[in-house]
């Protein structure tokens, strides 16, 4: 968690951003103000992003973006990096990624989604092992908020496996078949092994509760959710198109999320302690988050 601030930063808080580390992927979230020091701090280089994706354009989810851009150039990183944005902010992706003199050594590869009359959801792009996906969310501005997700697999079984005589290179012959002929029976990839559920981290900023939140926080492993207010200003929260810790809390328990993770906190308040504890009165796994702090994935059942 790069930053955990909303619109403004604080002495505590910085402008909102979140690194996630999945296998190869590294996908930066919402580059707001500062992100490149936060980023020092953490001790991640700009090497490791290999996408960037932005919620919307207002300033705290983006203002970062420029530095970044150049720091991908100064750094000479070698590999393409794809930044996923609103297709309706595109003049402001523009001023971003050419703000300022800079020798443009820099792969940026743009990827403008969505715009007028697209609902979603959206396949953003897609690997062997996992794919993301946005959906639209209920804000201000256009907004979308991102999921991604591990495709599902089977998980061998040693026992069955053994019990067939089947061992080293034939049960990869097995995974990649989908069937194998031992001793002239053939032998099916559902008899030796299981479902295994991909796991799913889901983002959602800067919006009302929503169809859009609901989807992509279903059945999600982690669930990183703005919750910029307390209900004790849920008026605010509406007003101005936020969520407060419970909802997050009762969006994550109806969702089946397994960790919560609070975040985007106004700067009206000072400790993250009450969102918790306003979180965890509806779900039971619930981070609100500081600044610099990692969050795992939880593990699988399996």
């Amino acid at each position: 968690m790069l930053g955990t601030a909303s619109q403004v930063p604080t002495q505590r808080r910085n402008h909102n951003a979140l690194f996630l580390r999945w296998d190869a992927l590294g996908v930066l979230f919402d580059p707001g103000e500062g992100t490149q020091r936060q980023m020092a701090f953490a001790g991640l280089a700009a090497s490791q992003i290999t996408h960037i994706c932005i919620t919307h354009f207002h300033g705290d989810h983006c203002l970062g973006l420029a530095s970044l851009v150049q720091r991908i150039s100064l750094d000479r990183v070698a590999h393409p990096v794809e930044i996923h944005y609103p297709a309706s902010g595109q003049v402001y992706f523009e001023r971003l990624r050419n703000a300022s003199i800079f020798h443009d050594l820099a792969d940026i590869v743009p990827r403008p989604f969505g715009g007028e009359g697209v609902t979603g959801p959206l396949e953003l792009f897609a690997t062997e092992e996992a794919r993301l996906v946005a959906y639209p969310l209920d804000h201000r501005v256009e907004c979308w908020g991102y999921r991604l997700e591990e495709r599902d697999a089977r998980r061998m079984l040693p026992e069955r496996l053994a019990a067939l005589g089947l061992r080293g290179p034939r049960v990869g012959e097995l995974q990649r078949a989908g069937v194998l002929e031992v001793d002239g029976r053939q032998i099916r990839i559902e008899e030796v092994s299981e479902p295994r559920r991909g796991q799913r981290v889901a983002v959602v900023m800067d919006t009302r509760p929503c169809d859009g939140a609901r989807a992509l926080a279903d059945g999600a492993d982690l669930l990183v959710c703005e919750s910029t207010f307390l209900s004790s200003e849920a008026e605010d929260a509406h007003a101005y198109f936020h969520m407060t810790a419970r909802q997050a809390g009762e969006l994550a328990r109806d969702a089946g999320v397994r960790r919560l993770v609070l975040t985007h906190f106004s700067q009206r308040y000072g400790a993250s302690q009450p969102f918790a504890d306003e979180a965890r009165a509806v779900h039971a796994d619930v981070v609100a988050a500081d600044d610099l702090v990692t969050v795992a994935v939880p593990k699988r059942h399996d």
